[in-house]
């Protein structure tokens, strides 16, 4: 097995050792710089290959791992990590990894616009009911597992049977015996009276001769029983070559479901590695250009609730704004609980797919501001045309003060901190609050826009992609959005942070007041859906200093 990282440079001669195709890669004088990201598996040099993406790069140098990458590249070798544990749970990254991008695959194989976007970068040779070789080497080693004990007492059942009324006549005459200390004589081979034909015992042979060759190449580590007869070197060779024909001759031999299932199993191999096979393939892959579209898949499944169908006068809806043209996805679009009151609002957010340490420039922070000022675009579209909100609880503008509500945007990025945990989140505030506004005091502005910064464990979304079932997704969906929440509240009730203080209105004569104090308090006010209307105070907005004596300050919940 060998382990590239994507965006990383390597020799042209290693990559041309290792791959068949230079479609993986880009050469730039001595060196090639990896392209895709994917799994990837040479029959004729029969070497398991992954392009892991550029997330498990900690820095420069060094991968998440802690070695280099030119050691991690060369694991098998290495005797400073061959040994330990890590050593093992690369391979739980590899299967985790390479399901990830069957799951891209399942996921994405519609025709909407965002699919047709995304066919062109997700590469494969293999069609969606074939194996693949590391499809093969785990169903073949889980089931293994999963029957190894039916399989040795059927295997120990059988050997019993064979010295039940033996031969003694025979079996003094044509074996050796084992002689103990006093002399008596231990017969452990023994001749029985009626020879008892194991018709399962050919059917096994070939498979722990697979199963040995499996664990042999790849250091899987298994423990196999020594009571079963295996097949290797020279002689495994011209199995693999003529296994199939072998095999097809014992086929009706099996009922039991176990034994079906193995014999399954060793003909898919058998079928890949025999030499007469005119549709053999030289090599298999999966493989993405674009790996920054996996993991915002990836974060949409984890993050995002299913949209609603709800069309303006011009026939957008939500969807089209989620997904766009250029195959860019909008990863997280949920309603929840606003701010300042118990209506909804959209919280927007973007997923951002760089090395562990790296951070959002400006133009990736300029695009975010425009996505959400399409949704809240949308949402006034929608009301102005068929006078709904997208759901009853929904607000984003106030007709009386014409003020509209917070609208909370984040980042989240992926990143590896302990590269052996999958079942934590960690997910936690990384960078500073951006801000965007067209009046710096005017915060229910609908230019006004704040945007959150947080990372989340990649080995977590990763797991939790091709793992999770809906109920684990909901779990992981209420807690997240009740800590967006709570921060953004955090926020806004520190003016030392947001630079505003919230006041609520103590009087009754609302509009009157409105009406009065309009051109003072524009893009200033907001009335919540229990009518409370909420005045936000800028640090230095001195203009309206005078009404705050008919306010007291507002405790956001």
């Amino acid at each position: 097995m060998k382990i590239l990282i994507e965006g990383e440079k390597y020799s042209i001669e290693l990559l041309q050792d290792i791959f068949d195709d230079p479609k993986f890669y880009h050469q730039e004088n001595q060196e090639g710089i990896i392209l895709s990201v994917g799994y990837y598996h040479s029959y004729e040099k029969g070497e398991l290959v992954y392009m892991l993406p550029k997330v498990f790069m900690a820095d420069s140098q060094e991968t998440v791992f802690g070695i280099t990458k030119i050691n991690l590249l060369n694991l098998e070798h290495s005797e400073t990590f061959k040994h330990k544990d890590e050593y093992n749970w690369i391979r739980q990254v590899s299967v985790y990894f390479y399901n990830s991008l069957l799951e891209f695959r399942r996921r994405n194989k519609s025709t909407t616009i965002i699919q047709s976007s995304l066919s062109s970068n997700l590469n494969t040779n293999l069609s969606k009911q074939e194996y693949s070789y590391l499809d093969l080497l785990l169903s073949i080693v889980n089931f293994y597992k999963k029957n190894k004990s039916n399989i040795l007492f059927k295997h120990i059942e059988f050997k019993s049977q064979q010295i039940r009324n033996p031969n003694w006549e025979r079996t003094i005459s044509k074996t050796i015996p084992l002689i103990t200390q006093d002399k008596t004589p231990i017969y452990n081979i023994y001749r029985n009276k009626k020879k008892i034909v194991n018709t399962e015992e050919e059917l096994l042979i070939y498979f722990f001769s697979i199963l040995n060759y499996f664990n042999e190449e790849h250091n899987l580590f298994l423990q196999i029983d020594k009571s079963y007869e295996i097949i290797k070197g020279s002689q495994f060779r011209l199995l693999q070559q003529n296994g199939l024909s072998k095999l097809r001759k014992i086929k009706y031999r099996y009922f039991n479901d176990t034994l079906k299932k193995m014999y399954h199993l060793c003909e898919i191999y058998f079928s890949k590695t025999d030499t007469s096979s005119i549709n053999k393939k030289r090599e298999e892959f999966i493989s993405v250009n674009n790996y920054n579209l996996v993991f915002e898949d990836m974060i949409d499944k984890l993050f995002s609730d299913p949209i609603i169908d709800k069309k303006t006068a011009d026939g957008i809806t939500l969807k089209n704004l989620k997904y766009n043209d250029d195959g860019k996805i909008i990863d997280h679009v949920f309603d929840y609980q606003s701010l300042l009151d118990t209506s909804d609002i959209f919280y927007i957010g973007d997923s951002k797919y760089y090395k562990s340490d790296n951070i959002a420039g400006k133009v990736s922070k300029f695009k975010q501001f425009t996505y959400a000022k399409n949704v809240i675009q949308y949402n006034i579209d929608l009301l102005n045309d068929t006078g709904k909100y997208y759901t009853e609880n929904l607000r984003y503008r106030d007709d009386l003060t014409e003020g509209y509500n917070i609208t909370p945007n984040f980042f989240i990025y992926g990143f590896i901190k302990d590269y052996k945990n999958f079942d934590n989140t960690e997910l936690e505030v990384k960078g500073d609050i951006v801000k965007s506004y067209h009046f710096e005091n005017r915060l229910f502005d609908r230019d006004t826009l704040f945007v959150h910064q947080y990372k989340i464990n990649f080995l977590y979304v990763l797991k939790s992609y091709t793992q999770f079932g809906k109920q684990s997704i909901e779990k992981f969906r209420t807690e997240t959005k009740t800590m967006f929440r709570s921060n953004f509240i955090e926020f806004f009730s520190n003016k030392d942070k947001s630079k505003f203080e919230l006041y609520e209105y103590q009087q009754e004569n609302i509009e009157d007041f409105i009406e009065k104090n309009f051109r003072l308090i524009n893009g200033k006010c907001f009335k919540t859906i229990d009518n409370k209307l909420i005045l936000a105070k800028f640090d230095n907005d001195t203009k309206i200093d005078e009404l705050i004596d008919s306010f007291k300050p507002f405790i956001v919940k």
